[in-house]
């Protein structure tokens, strides 16, 4: 059972600007975020804890560059399923997720079911990724692959309501 609660009250302005500052610096201090902000660094804390107890924070990322790893080619995979049963489909993300060099898999609505992003070591690897982890599961009917050639972070949903 989590102590994490439903985040029903909204955000008040407060909640918005610390978000948005943990966020464009995630690194920093609650003193150094409660001085950006100008409130007290026990205030600061405090509404912190709160965020994430209401799950308006979940977790701290970290994003690493795959290439250093010697994994440089990148690609999207779209999935689309012949039968769709709640236990298969389950069954099917939850073993993408655990396949090595994928980055992050959605589960989407429209043509495709699933889109993963991975990366790799080389057009070969992308092929056998696909092959022996993905088309094997009897719920796949087809797949397409794009390489990506680029790839930028948004500017995020904070945008739309931080201003």
């Amino acid at each position: 059972m989590s102590d994490r609660q439903p985040c029903g009250a909204a955000l008040d302005d407060l909640d918005l600007r610390l978000l948005a500052e943990v966020v464009r610096e995630p690194g920093r201090s609650n003193r150094q975020v409660a001085d950006t902000v100008g409130i007290a660094e026990s205030t600061c804390a405090y509404r912190l804890r709160s965020l994430r107890a209401r799950g308006a924070i979940s977790g701290i990322r970290m994003v690493i560059d795959p290439a250093p790893l010697g994994l440089p080619l990148q690609a999207v995979i779209r999935v689309r399923l012949g039968r769709h049963t709640r236990e298969g489909v389950e069954r099917l993300f939850d073993a993408i997720v655990a396949t090595p060099g994928v980055i992050e898999a959605f589960h989407v609505a429209g043509d495709d079911d699933f889109l993963v992003h991975v990366a790799v070591e080389d057009a070969v690897a992308l092929r056998d990724l696909v092959l022996q982890h993905i088309t094997v599961h009897d719920a796949v009917r087809t797949t397409a692959t794009h390489l990506v050639f680029e790839r930028r972070e948004g500017i995020g949903p904070l945008a739309r309501v931080v201003r």
